[in-house]
């Protein structure tokens, strides 16, 4: 990826100013580690009427790989030549804009001890960047850069010069050049635009991501006729930051179109009504009860049958008794998620060693699963048509066989408690079909009695005196080789007994037969 800023000066008020503000020198060439790769800082030209300097980061894409082994790549979410061929090396993305921020990180909050009068006026800047991903075409890029002040040029690159009748690619040589605008708010709007252009981010999006989005906005995107879009994508369509932060950039709106502050505005509530408590979320409650009983039963091994997006996988890794911590799901998008939301790639190799996500169907049996102390199947078998429950039983409880096995599933005699919830309705749209209590308890005891395991039922989630919980859970424990003799000697005793009694059942009815005769 390669960069370059361009200014222009006097013998007054020289260019080579750029190197104060950066806080790079134009006589040597600087290289800076990053977590992608290496950054290097040149200037091609500087003298007293025009200073460049470049900034030229070179991703590792082997290292990028390398990091993720062990971490939710294997088995599943991407392919594995795409993971060396792709074109982070070569085109701006979220990893240049880290970069920047990084190398640039005193010049992008406008600090500059020896020139703080040049720091806070305006330049005249040149910016190009050879090849900028723009999903959306040179149209969007104007959009973006020109209600900043900037002369955009933005070029699409072909496809192949060779062939132009394969059109346009999605890259496009991009130039801005502006007068109006000082370095850091020049720096700050690249540091936003360039992953919002690329429209991806190569790393997990949290909740801090809102504060950066926002400080680096400070002055330009609260009034952007494109504030959704940027919102939107810089975040990475994460709905509920997303909201967060245009909430709070109207604040920002608000509080200049009344000359005031944000705290003046933001004051409708007070304070002390912050710490009422809230009742605990379902999903909240059920993970709890999944942890507590996993803990009661020793296990330090756990599956998580139907994984998801990782909400439970995240809860079991915050606890160091569970060393071994194993996803699987037959999604491909939900283990790519979960691996985002872990922070996988970001991870240490100790933490990392003990997680893994793989892909796989639950209905088929699995040699990967055998061994575990424990599997756990939160809110899953509503989501299979009742014909293949036999399928996922044998492959969990014939095949795997964990000591443990713990089921939730969603009671509906409970669904009369949702008010939002029309009548008849199942909870969720994929859900194939929800059981009453008496149902759930009859395929769990089924179950034990077929593959040797003996069940427990308990309560998730507030209990109603009419219609139980609103979610049930079923807690499998293999029987040890003691229960299972004395569970087979009772069986074929009461099968002895059962054929003693038929057989004299037999014996009066011939003789009552005789006698009538």
């Amino acid at each position: 990826m390669f960069l370059t800023i361009s200014t222009t000066g006097t013998p007054e008020r020289p260019a080579t100013d750029l190197g104060h503000l950066l806080h790079k020198h134009p006589d040597a060439a600087q290289t800076f580690s990053t977590s992608y790769g290496t950054a290097h800082v040149l200037y091609p030209e500087a003298d007293d009427r025009r200073c460049t300097v470049a900034l030229l980061l070179e991703v590792d894409a082997v290292a990028l790989v390398r990091r993720g082994k062990g971490k939710g790549r294997g088995g599943a979410p991407d392919a594995a030549l795409a993971q060396y061929v792709n074109d982070r090396p070569y085109a701006a993305s979220s990893l240049l804009a880290v970069a920047l921020s990084s190398v640039f990180s005193s010049a992008l909050r406008g600090v500059c001890r020896a020139r703080p009068e040049r720091a806070a006026e305006p330049l005249p800047l040149r910016i190009e960047i050879p090849a900028l991903p723009a999903r959306g075409g040179a149209a969007l890029v104007r959009r973006l850069f020109e209600p900043l002040g900037w002369a955009v040029t933005a070029d699409p690159v072909a496809l192949d010069a060779t062939f132009p009748e394969w059109g346009d690619s999605r890259y496009v040589r991009l130039v801005l050049e502006g007068e109006t605008l000082t370095l850091a708010q020049a720096l700050r709007q690249l540091y936003v635009l360039l992953p919002v252009l690329d429209d991806a981010k190569h790393y997990w999006v949290s909740s801090d991501e809102v504060d950066k989005l926002l400080r680096a906005g400070e002055g330009w995107l609260p009034a952007h006729p494109e504030q959704r879009l940027i919102v939107g994508r810089y975040l990475t369509r994460r709905w509920s930051l997303a909201r967060q932060a245009m909430e709070r950039l109207e604040l920002v709106r608000l509080a200049e179109t009344d000359d005031s502050e944000v705290e003046e505005i933001d004051n409708a509530v007070a304070a002390e009504t912050e710490e009422e408590e809230r009742p605990t979320p379902l999903a909240v409650r059920r993970r709890d009860a999944i942890v507590a009983a996993l803990r009661r039963h020793g296990a330090a091994r756990v599956l998580d049958l139907g994984c998801g997006e990782g909400q439970l996988l995240r809860t079991l890794l915050r606890d160091p008794g569970f060393t071994e911590v194993v996803g699987v799901d037959v999604s491909v998008r939900a283990l790519t998620i979960a691996s985002r939301r872990l922070g996988l790639k970001r991870m240490g190799e100790r933490q990392a060693a003990r997680v893994r996500l793989l892909q796989g169907s639950l209905t088929y049996t699995d040699k990967r699963l055998k061994g575990y102390d424990a599997a756990v199947l939160s809110e899953v078998i509503e989501h299979l048509d009742l014909p293949r429950l036999p399928a996922l039983e044998y492959a969990v409880f014939g095949a795997a066989r964990p000591r443990t096995v713990l089921v939730t599933t969603p009671n509906v005699e409970y669904n009369v408690r949702w008010e939002s919830l029309p009548a008849g309705h199942v909870r969720h749209g994929d859900h194939r079909f929800e059981w009453t209590r008496a149902e759930f308890r009859d395929w769990a005891a089924a179950v034990a009695e077929r593959h040797g395991y003996a069940v427990e039922f308990e309560a998730v989630g507030p209990e109603d005196d009419e219609v139980g919980p609103p979610t049930q859970m079923a807690v499998f424990t293999q029987r040890t080789s003691t229960e299972k003799t004395d569970r087979t000697d009772r069986t074929e005793q009461g099968a002895r007994t059962e054929q003693r009694a038929r057989t004299g059942q037999d014996e009066r009815n011939d003789k009552g037969e005789e006698k009538a005769a």
